[in-house]
């Protein structure tokens, strides 16, 4: 489970740069977009601590590390242009850069095959490896 702080940071950063399509930020029901224009969610299937630095207390490094996962949901027979192309410019907000205190590396590109279709939308995502350093 990733941290609150990586989390605010990563909402911060998508609701300060991202204006193509809505964010949705909890999307457990799978119901989107009422409208059904396409929506961004972030999941975080990995996330680990590992203590950095020892006998500093109150200035120890703790490493949090993982994977951000952005999903792009699209409404099905649309065709691969928008959902790539969308896809490429959200990878590249996340890619190789620092913002309140996360520091992230190469986004994996896109998979489209049979399981890009789900629940009736077409869903396309990157993970996006990260490190955040806490302090304790």
């Amino acid at each position: 489970m990733p941290s609150g702080t990586l989390v605010a940071a990563v909402m911060a950063r998508l609701n300060a740069s991202w204006t193509v399509t809505a964010i949705i930020e909890d999307d457990t029901t799978g119901q989107g977009t009422p409208d059904g224009s396409p929506y961004v969610t972030v999941e975080y299937p990995v996330a680990r601590e590992d203590q950095i630095t020892i006998g500093a207390p109150g200035s120890n490094v703790f490493r949090e590390s993982g994977v951000i996962r952005l999903v792009m949901s699209f409404q099905t027979g649309g065709g691969l242009t928008q959902p790539l192309e969308l896809m490429d410019q959200l990878r590249t907000l996340f890619r190789g850069k620092q913002f309140d205190g996360v520091t992230t590396f190469a986004p994996s590109p896109a998979i489209v095959d049979p399981t890009n279709y789900q629940g009736g939308r077409f869903k396309m995502s990157s993970a996006v490896p990260y490190y955040l350093d806490l302090f304790a």
